[in-house]
């Protein structure tokens, strides 16, 4: 793997980061210490988790981990939790108020062990709390000494914007990081959140790079999905993520041309996706998964593996998102559009 330093930080990170969403419930105590263990060992040192993950069983784990390894390994890691998400039946018990986000960080750090966390990011939008009541808290856990950076999740780009804006207008600490859906079947964020997160220094942390296993490769055309595979696990979520993935036929014909790199570099089709989301601009680590070491050590592979120009511009060609001509399309774009040279835009070349 390699390091990359966070946007508008002073901390360095691996370009992958591990997620561990499945630890404690559908991997245990032996099996994650494994994977973390050669995580680090594999010079990966950004792992990621959250409040809401097997209800605190992710967390409870980690905690458990940093407290059976000796301080020169666990030092390294770089922790990063989230919360937002509902944890109880308590109404307030949801959403970014100074309230819940008080006794979520209180809880995160009791189940983790650990008196701070290096990143705490807001798992998403919320509508009905001021963001100046929110950003008010983040700012003051920083300077308790319980918060080192603050981030954010699935936020649109006017989200981010104001988010970013209001902070700087108040004095307050800034956002660095944003975690957004970013694979090569889901590139809407491109149109908006990624132009919005260069502008402002922001480094993406892509979850779901693979689309919850469809850029693995496991999955065929009209054909049912196998027991051992998430669409075929039961699982209402990943059936219906997986079925309108599977609807659409441009996903395949990306699919296709994942397959054919990966047979032409002698790598997976897990491998060529992974590497090529870790690659896009403004991506600081992608965050992969594994329920076993060796599904882990199948995806480092990606950390260090680098398409070449014209596989990632035939990659880039096949998956690029169709919008509607305004205000994506081409009409809509020259809309924004100037050129050096001349102040003379013609209005008969925009149709």
């Amino acid at each position: 793997m390699q390091y990359r330093t966070l946007p508008g930080a002073g901390i360095s990170v691996s370009n992958l980061a591990l997620g561990t969403m499945g630890f404690g419930t559908e991997t245990d105590d032996d099996a994650v210490f494994a994977i973390l263990d050669r995580f680090v060992e594999a010079n990966g040192n950004l792992v990621d988790t959250a409040n809401v993950y097997g209800a605190g069983a992710s967390e409870e784990v980690l905690g458990r981990w940093f407290a059976n390894r000796p301080a020169d390994i666990t030092e390294r890691v770089v922790l990063a939790t989230k919360a937002r998400f509902g944890t109880g039946p308590d109404t307030n018990e949801n959403g970014s108020s100074r309230r819940n986000l008080d006794r979520a960080l209180t809880a995160s750090l009791r189940r983790l062990g650990r008196e701070k966390v290096d990143l705490f990011q807001l798992h998403g939008w919320d509508p009905l709390t001021p963001i100046e009541e929110t950003l008010g808290f983040l700012d003051h856990a920083v300077r308790a000494g319980k918060i080192n950076y603050i981030g954010l999740s699935n936020f649109t780009g006017w989200q981010m914007q104001l988010t970013l804006s209001t902070a700087k207008a108040m004095g307050l600490q800034v956002p660095v990081t944003l975690q957004p859906q970013y694979n090569l079947v889901s590139r809407e964020i491109e149109f908006e959140v990624v132009p919005a997160a260069l502008y402002n220094n922001i480094g993406l942390l892509p979850w779901s790079p693979l689309a919850s296993g469809f850029l693995s490769g496991k999955y065929e055309k009209n054909t049912k999905a196998d027991a051992d595979t998430r669409a075929g696990s039961g699982s209402p979520m990943f059936e219906h993520i997986i079925g309108d993935l599977a609807a659409k036929d441009q996903n395949w014909e990306t699919l296709e041309v994942v397959r054919n790199i990966a047979k032409a570099n002698n790598v997976t089709s897990s491998q060529v996706a992974l590497s090529w989301v870790t690659n896009r601009p403004g991506v600081a680590a992608t965050i992969i998964g594994a329920k076993t070491v060796t599904q882990l050590e199948e995806n480092l592979v990606a950390g260090d593996l680098v398409l070449s120009a014209a596989e990632t511009a035939r990659l880039d060609e096949v998956s690029a998102p169709t919008p509607n001509d305004y205000p994506y399309g081409p009409f809509g774009s020259k809309q924004r559009d100037r050129y050096v040279g001349s102040s003379d835009q013609v209005i008969g070349e925009l149709f």
